[in-house]
């Protein structure tokens, strides 16, 4: 049964001819005789809307069409309506791979390492003369007359730089690769370095000033150059430490801008050259350093240990008198390398407020190291 052509219009029917793909009327949208115009309907069609009024043509011989078969997806074939491409998101399982590298990306570049290489090579050289000075049995009076008539140029000349900006150019431009950022709007480093070398070789014996000297040259190098390198890899230094267990009261200052890998540089350092020193170099008194047991000490161990372990002991101290080796030196030496590493790797990571660790380091490390020599003598009984 077929509808007359004025009652055939629907609203969105699946028999509609636009969901066919049959376009409708533009002149009359829902009459299909061109006589009649339907004003109610003509305002409310719209060209854009998806959902569309339209109307069959009237055919000669009128007959119902067949449905429109639907697709896979829902969607009739034939049809005029376009759907809207979804924006793309991030998936939550994306790949790793690649959020790892926008991870990287978004790190702020680490600043390049300013290795000081001028600096520090004309800081260690100092030693290697020191050392020579001292084998070849140099006067240090000399060195300290030297060292002062050098002091008396390089004073003024850093004054000068200080208030004249055309000298502080040319100064700048000839020995400013030996100088660090922070130097060039204060006082030289040079300055307190030659005022503390001058110190020690006035104040200290010889042999406590050179160690002085060499732990100022080499274990500053050698804390600033492995802080430099593994210091972001390692934990900073805190802020204090006591200075006496179990005494809150009197700590010692550190900077927490040092790190824990250039503390254990310096304080390795240390140990080794005051072990190469005192043991190879320049070889201590035995008297001033060889460790050994208190007279009776190993009979009054005896008495108290039991009969076995009494035994065990004496057997083991005779085996090392026998054996002619210089167990008690190797010890006495073994703890001034120790105690000379501890005080080399503090004296460095000191905070001192503005005072310049060129003059601090080997003031503080001879200081330390000559009061060890000091005990080393009230317990020896040598002097």
């Amino acid at each position: 049964m077929t509808l007359p052509a004025n009652d055939a219009f629907t609203l969105g029917l699946p028999h509609d001819p636009a969901r066919i793909g049959i376009p409708s009327s533009s002149k009359i949208p829902f009459v299909s005789s061109p006589k009649a115009r339907s004003p109610s309907a003509s305002l409310r069609a719209k060209p854009s809307s998806a959902r569309q009024m339209s109307v069959e043509r009237h055919e000669p011989h009128p007959s119902r069409s067949p449905p429109p078969q639907s697709s896979a997806n829902g969607i009739s074939n034939g049809s005029a309506v376009r759907q809207r491409k979804r924006p793309r998101s991030a998936s939550p399982t994306s790949d790793p791979a690649s959020s790892s590298r926008s991870t990287e990306l978004s790190k702020p570049a680490r600043p390049p390492v300013d290795w000081e290489i001028p600096r520090k090579t004309l800081h260690s050289s100092i030693g290697f003369l020191t050392l020579y000075l001292y084998a070849s049995n140099g006067n240090p009076r000399t060195v300290v007359y030297a060292l002062s008539l050098t002091l008396a140029v390089i004073v003024p000349a850093d004054i000068l730089r200080l208030n004249s900006s055309r000298f502080e150019w040319l100064f700048e431009r000839c020995l400013g690769f030996l100088m660090r950022e922070s130097e060039k709007k204060s006082t030289n480093g040079v300055i307190w370095y030659i005022i503390g070398v001058i110190f020690v070789l006035t104040v200290y014996p010889l042999d406590i000033a050179t160690v002085a000297i060499l732990i100022l040259s080499w274990a500053d190098t050698a804390a600033s150059t492995v802080g430099r390198l593994l210091g972001p890899y390692t934990a900073p230094l805190p802020r204090s430490i006591p200075l006496v267990p179990f005494v809150p009261a009197l700590r010692l200052p550190l900077a927490p801008r040092k790190s824990l890998a250039g503390f254990v540089a310096g304080s390795v350092t240390g140990a080794a050259i005051a072990l190469g020193f005192w043991g190879w170099f320049a070889p201590v008194h035995d008297a001033q350093l060889d460790f050994h047991l208190p007279a009776g000490f190993v009979e009054a161990a005896q008495e108290t240990l039991p009969a076995q372990a009494a035994q065990l002991v004496g057997r083991a101290v005779e085996a090392v008198r026998a054996s002619g080796l210089p167990i008690g030196r190797w010890i006495g030496l073994g703890t001034l390398g120790t105690v000379c590493g501890l005080v080399s790797g503090t004296a460095e990571a000191l905070d001192l407020g503005s005072l310049d660790d060129n003059l601090t380091l080997p003031i503080i490390s001879g200081g330390c190291i000559w009061g060890f020599f000091k005990v080393l003598e009230y317990f020896t009984g040598s002097g």
